[in-house]
This record gives structure tokens, C-alpha cells and sequence, in this order.
């Protein structure tokens, strides 16, 4: 409830405890066993965030903060709750809301591409190891160095497919990838698309600047995430929270101490996000929670137990609610006694004690003060919310969605744009066609190898013939030699000229005596 300048959270008998607007940014924690009432701390404080003009985005894991878009009832309890408190000037009103969903069908679709969430995130939404993070973080690089935009999941995988069949051209730049390791990311983004994860990659972005904004009154919206079905995979929806913080970080410019935040959000089930985290990851979150104030952004973490949340986390959060806790291990009454250590004391109850035995709806309060000290911790009743408690009927909620001025800038239907996509779709077009080109040529080479070996064995065969048709030729001259040298005929001639020739020569060699001899 906001009064005097002031968020009134509780009272304590007659005092008000309130967080101070100038202090609001110094975040907070609202920790409680399960029933004890965080939920409807949570709401109250969304409410006096909206009154004070400060926008809120939450996280909605169980779909009954919606109904803060209509106006609260009175009851008998609440009256009676409300004569306790001592509280006269209380209004029951709705507050101004936009509802949003990761899977677009009970609010505006919250849509951020691939680039934008980065491979460290992705890793975690898809439970990689280290070792597969790297691969990723190739893909990625490959990516970026290529100028080829990753939008959606159809764009990964595309490019890992691609980087998988030809890794040899790549390892020497960007180091080795496996094809063992390619496969196993795409079976994990199978599975996160089997569990939705994929309608939050795509066009359009969302602008950040849209959860920040207030209605004509002045009120704050409350931005409310409908995370009924998201809570179900809870590796996506701790990796979207933390996608969420750090792009706050990174987008929203310094603004220093200002006399209120510009806007407020509220991690409910933050166990979440801190499950198992790598030291690393861990160190890069405290180092936002420390810095975003300046910002002008206040945050606020809400679990079971003080104990799922980091030392170095629990050290930043200024404004804290705990709602009673249930301890019956040795374990458990630890995790009590440093809950009860972390307060400021007060002499006039045990901290301890009074942990275990609050009341649903009470709690032990310690706000910061104007000089940002915690004040001594006071034990509460939480003032009840002004709009409706539960949960609302789909057509009131599609009603403010269909009149809220960003129904047109996140349509339900992503939009495609040409992105890594196409452009792989291209090089593997080009890729096929020079495939297929050379496979041709190379065809068209056998062919006419094929031909030349045939002709070279044809003129072979046809030299073969022509030397054995010159050989039977020669044969048969031969033959036909011998045949007339062995006839009568041959033999007579041969005879008579054989004697015919001594005749000559003897006559002429007398003649040729004769005349030497004269």
C-alpha cells in the first residue's frame, strides 16, 4: 500500500514498516516455507510499486497473481485482518497490468533470438557440459565471424550441421569439433523444443524498455509473466530469469542513486537460478546484482530458505521479509539459525524462536533506513492486497491483452527475416550445384577416357588384323614360290637357261682370250 511517500508492507502493533522509495533499488528478499504467505507479500508489494509509479515485472509460477488486474473484495477475514492492523483508509482497486508468455497464448510472446541469448545461457537452457559449452561457443563464433544472424532454432541447427560436416576446414581456426559432440547438441535442442523453448527464439525481439512504463494515471505497470507451464521445465525458466537480469544489466544506461527505481523485478523460485551454477556464472550474477542498482533497478529474490541464495547474493539484499520456516532436521534448524543471525536483533523477542512460530501472514521485517542501514527487525502482520486475490477468467485476461498497445508489436505468429538460415541454405545450394558439376565433369572424363581406350583398343585390334593379313599374305606368296620352284616347268626353264647362260659366258670369255693373246 503506498502511503506518505512510502511502500506500508506491515505493521508491527501500531508501527508502519515501509520500504523508503530512495532505498527500493537496494533489493530484497522474501523467503518462507511453502503456504507461509510470500505469494501475497510478493502482490502487495507489486501493488505499492504500481501506486508509487514504478513499473514491476513477476513471475507468475502459479497463475493466481493475474487477478491483480481486477478489483479486490472485501470478506469477513479481510475485515477482520484489516480492523487488526488498524488500517481505515484502505481501497480495494485493480492496478494497471500486461501479461506476457513465453509460449504466446496466455500473454504477449517474449521473443529474443539466438545472438542475444549467447552460448553461455543457451548451455544452460539445453544442460550442457563444459566441454559441449565450448563447441557451442565455436558454433557461435563461426557465426559472428561469417556475419550470419542466428534467430531461431532452425538457424543453429542448420549452422551445426553445417560446421559438423565440414569441421576440417575449421579446427585449425577455431579448434576441434566433434561430430559426437554436434549430435548431442542437437538432440538437446530437440527436447527444448519438445518443451516449447523454441517459441522464445524469433522475431520480433523484445524491447526491454516495454516492461518499463506507466499508465495515464501514473500508476506503474505490473508486468506478469505467466509461468505456469514454463515452471514445468525448470532449466528453461531459471535460464530465462537469468537471460532476463543480465540484459537488463547490459541494456538500461547508469543512472546513479535516483529518488525512486525506474523499475522493480521480482525472481520468484530463485533457487533456480543459482542450482548447481558454475563458479563462474556465479561470479558474473553477484557482480549484476551489485551494479544494477545504479541502474536505477531494484531486485528482488524470492525462495523457500535464505540458504538457496549465495553469501555473496544474500550480502546485496538491503530489504528483507522472512515468512516462517519449518525445521525438524539438524540441517534445517541451522539453516533457521543463520536466518535468525542475518536480521538486525530485537531485545524484545528471540529471532529464532520467532521464525519457527509465525503465523501465516505474518513475518519478521527489516527495511533499510534513510542512511541504508537495516533497521532492527520487527515481527509483522503483512498488510492483505487491494486487488483480487487467485487467479482470472481467460476473458478478462484476453480482453486486456487484445487492448493493450503492444498487440501489434508481438504478434502471435513469429516473423521470419533472412537470418543464418537461408544464407547456410545458399552455400549449400552453391555447394550441391559444384558437387554436382563436378561429379559431370568428372563423369564426362571417364566417358571420353572410356572412349579413347576403346579406339586404342579397336586400332590395336585392327593393326593386329592388318600384320596377320599382311603375314597370310606373305605366306601364301611364299607358298606359291615354293610351289613353281618345285614344278616341271620351273625346273626345264631353269635347265635351259642355266645352259644357255654357260654358253654365253663361255663364248665370251674365248673371245676375250683371243684377243689378249694376239
Amino acid at each position: 500500500m503506498y502511503k506518505n511517500d512510502k511502500l506500508l508492507i506491515g505493521k508491527s502493533n501500531d508501527k508502519e514498516l515501509s520500504i523508503l522509495l530512495n532505498k527500493a533499488n537496494r533489493h530484497g528478499l522474501i523467503t518462507g516455507a511453502s503456504g507461509s504467505g510470500k505469494t501475497i507479500t510478493s502482490k502487495v508489494m507489486a501493488e505499492s510499486f504500481s501506486d508509487a509509479g514504478i513499473p514491476v515485472f513477476l513471475a507468475d509460477v502459479k497463475g493466481d497473481m493475474a487477478g491483480t488486474a481486477l478489483e479486490g473484495e472485501s470478506n469477513e477475514a479481510l475485515a477482520s485482518r484489516l480492523q487488526k492492523l488498524g488500517i481505515e483508509d484502505f481501497e480495494f482497486k485493480s492496478f494497471p497490468v500486461r501479461f506476457w508468455d513465453l509460449f504466446g497464448t496466455h500473454g504477449h510472446p517474449i521473443r529474443t533470438s539466438l545472438d542475444s541469448v549467447g552460448p553461455e545461457i543457451l548451455s544452460m537452457m539445453l544442460g550442457l557440459s563444459e566441454a559441449q559449452e565450448g563447441v557451442l561457443t565455436v558454433v557461435y563464433k563461426i557465426a559472428k565471424d561469417n556475419g550470419w544472424e542466428l534467430d531461431d532454432i532452425k538457424d543453429l541447427r542448420l549452422l551445426l550441421q553445417y560446421v559438423g560436416d565440414n569441421r576440417e576446414q575449421f579446427t585449425t581456426s577455431y579448434g576441434n569439433v566433434t561430430p559426437q559432440t554436434v549430435g548431442v547438441i542437437q538432440r538437446c535442442l530437440l527436447a527444448l523444443e519438445n518443451q516449447g523453448g523454441d517459441k522464445f527464439f524469433g522475431q520480433p525481439e523484445l524491447d526491454i524498455n516495454d516492461f518499463i512504463g506507466t499508465d495515464a494515471n501514473g500508476k506503474g505497470y505490473i508486468n506478469i509473466l505467466h509461468a505456469v507451464e514454463l515452471f514445468e521445465s525448470p532449466d528453461l525458466f531459471a535460464s530465462f530469469l537469468l537471460w532476463l537480469l543480465t540484459t537488463l544489466y547490459n541494456k538500461m544506461p547508469e543512472v546513479g542513486d535516483l529518488d525512486k527505481p525506474k523499475v522493480v523485478f521480482f525472481f520468484d523460485e530463485a533457487h533456480l537460478l543459482f542450482k548447481d551454477i558454475a563458479p563462474y556464472r556465479l561470479k558474473r550474477i553477484v557482480q549484476v546484482v551489485r551494479l544494477i542498482r545504479s541502474r536505477g533497478i531494484g531486485l528482488y529474490f524470492i525462495s523457500q530458505s535464505p540458504a538457496d541464495i549465495p553469501n555473496d547474493i544474500i550480502a546485496q539484499l538491503g530489504n528483507r521479509i522472512q515468512h516462517t520456516l519449518r525445521a525438524y532436521t539438524p540441517t534445517e534448524l541451522k539453516t533457521v539459525k543463520a536466518a535468525a543471525d542475518s536480521f538486525r536483533a530485537n531485545p524484545s523477542f528471540d529471532t529464532y524462536d520467532a521464525i519457527l512460530n509465525l503465523g501465516t501472514g505474518e513475518a519478521l521485517i527489516s527495511f533499510q533506513n534513510e542512511n541504508g542501514e537495516p533497521e532492527v527487525v520487527e515481527k509483522a502482520t503483512i498488510l492483505p492486497p487491494q486487488s483480487k486475490m487467485g487467479v482470472i477468467d481467460e476473458i478478462s485476461r484476453n480482453k486486456i491483452i487484445n487492448n493493450s498497445p503492444l498487440l501489434n508489436k508481438y504478434p502471435e505468429e513469429a516473423e521470419e527475416r533472412e537470418s543464418a538460415y537461408e544464407e547456410i541454405e545458399e552455400i549449400n545450394r552453391l555447394i550441391k550445384e559444384k558437387y554436382e558439376q563436378e561429379l559431370a565433369e568428372k563423369e564426362q572424363k571417364r566417358q571420353e577416357e572410356l572412349e579413347a581406350r576403346e579406339a586404342e583398343k579397336q586400332a590395336k585390334l585392327e593393326e593386329k588384323a592388318k600384320k596377320e593379313k599382311e603375314r597370310e599374305e606373305e605366306k601364301k606368296k611364299r607358298e606359291a614360290e615354293k610351289k613353281k620352284k618345285n614344278s616341271i616347268e620351273y625346273k626345264l626353264g631353269r635347265k635351259v637357261f642355266n645352259s644357255a647362260s654357260n654358253k654365253v659366258i663361255n663364248k665370251g670369255l674365248n673371245a676375250i682370250f683371243k684377243n689378249f693373246f694376239k
